[in-house]
């Protein structure tokens, strides 16, 4: 070998050697920010949940699942229909009264213990239609945002989890919900979650602005439900 060619190959060799570090440096950092962007929060009892910044709001991700308010009072459980669907109080359920699906699916509350502001985590709440209007926006908007939220596959929504990258993080699941009758529906098909703020519906002034996934779309739809309804609860951090 000549002299250029060994400075030629001494050159190339390190290149090589930038270009590896460089690559090292860059996966470190891009597994930083990951690790950054992922937090945990506990509830009054305990209970971990992972959290998401998504914006500039840190949402939780993955839905309440506490019994108590956040000053450590009993939610009250509700199992029995008749009783859930006269209530005008603060009450939780499981899904068609199954303690097992806590664990995937978190609770369902009426929006009556929403209302009581102590539901979340301190520093937390539930978020205002505003704020659900803020995470769409950052996410393309409602026709978008819902693939963006969904988990993807098929390990809890019912195929084919239309459009489902879950790129936002949120981990979105179909917990379903209870209706103000006292029925469950919708596991592994769709997913409700409330939000704090009122809207009159048809001179009713007792519903509430909520959000719904589907497994078969990738809109994030907003509607409205009477309070005495259980929906999935999903809290953001204070300003």
């Amino acid at each position: 070998m000549n002299l250029n060619n060994k400075t030629m190959f001494s050159q190339w060799t390190n290149n090589i050697k930038l270009l590896v570090m460089v690559t090292v440096l860059t996966g470190c950092s891009s597994d930083v920010e990951k690790e950054e962007k992922q937090e945990q929060i506990r509830d009054i009892e305990g209970n971990s949940y992972n959290a998401v910044q998504i914006g500039e709001q840190l949402w939780m991700a993955e839905d309440l699942k506490t019994t108590s308010y956040s000053d450590g009072t009993p939610i009250p459980l509700v199992e029995n229909y008749d009783e859930w669907a006269n209530l005008e109080l603060p009450a939780y359920c499981w899904y068609n009264n199954d303690s097992l699906n806590v664990e995937d699916f978190g609770a369902l509350y009426n929006c009556y213990a929403i209302e009581t502001e102590k539901l979340c985590p301190d520093g937390w709440h539930v978020p205002s239609d505003e704020e659900w209007i803020a995470l769409e926006t950052v996410l393309g908007g409602a026709g978008l945002a819902g693939g963006a939220m969904k988990e993807s596959g098929l390990g809890h929504w019912k195929t084919p989890n239309t459009e489902a990258s879950n790129e936002s993080g949120f981990s979105a699941l179909p917990g379903g919900y209870r209706s103000y009758n006292g029925t469950f529906n919708l596991m592994r098909i769709d997913g409700f979650w409330w939000s704090s703020s009122e809207k009159s519906w048809y001179g009713s002034l007792n519903t509430v602005i909520y959000r719904n996934l589907k497994y078969d779309g990738s809109d994030l739809y907003r509607e409205v439900a009477v309070k005495a309804n259980g929906f999935s609860v999903r809290c953001v951090q204070n300003p």
